[in-house]
């Protein structure tokens, strides 16, 4: 299936999607690309704030927000290899049986499938600016990693039946 395929397939059933990912090619290089899939495009959706920062504080060029936040993106890739580790462990103290690439590919695919509502964020936080739609909407951005996490997590480390 194409990536674009699962990301929709997730929103109805991640856990089945999760299962065929992980009955997948078991190399790093995969795991890693959806990281930065996901990175990519979450720095992206940040352009419609960042824009709307420089046309209100017009001391800082668009350019230099930009730069930063790409920056800060590349800076969070060991955050989140240290956090799809702790994942791991968090389950394995609860009787989890998988292992640590099992545990990246669940953060990083739930990253992943989660940035078509970050870029509806990004667009929020751009246009409306901040206030209580972006709170909001930022909830609802965090729930559904959340939900796409733990339901990776557990197939990942328990098997994680239907």
């Amino acid at each position: 299936m194409a990536v674009t395929d699962d990301i929709v397939a997730t929103y109805r059933g991640p856990r089945v999607v999760m299962r065929r990912l992980l009955q997948g090619e078991r190399h790093e290089a995969r795991a890693l690309t959806y990281l930065i899939a996901a990175l990519i495009v979450i720095f992206v959706a940040q352009w419609p704030r960042l824009s709307r920062a420089a046309h209100f504080a017009p001391d800082v060029p668009l350019t230099q927000h930009m730069v930063g936040t790409f920056l800060a993106a590349l800076a969070m890739i060991p955050a989140f290899y240290l956090l799809a580790a702790l994942g791991h462990l968090a389950a394995r103290a609860l009787g989890g049986r998988g292992d640590y690439f099992s545990a990246r590919i669940a953060l990083f695919w739930a990253l992943l499938a989660v940035t078509p509502l970050m870029l509806l964020q990004g667009m929020v936080a751009g246009f409306i600016g901040p206030g209580l739609q972006a709170t909001l909407v930022g909830v609802i951005v965090f729930t559904v990693f959340l939900w796409f996490w733990v339901s990776g997590l557990r197939v990942a480390e328990f098997g994680g039946g239907e």
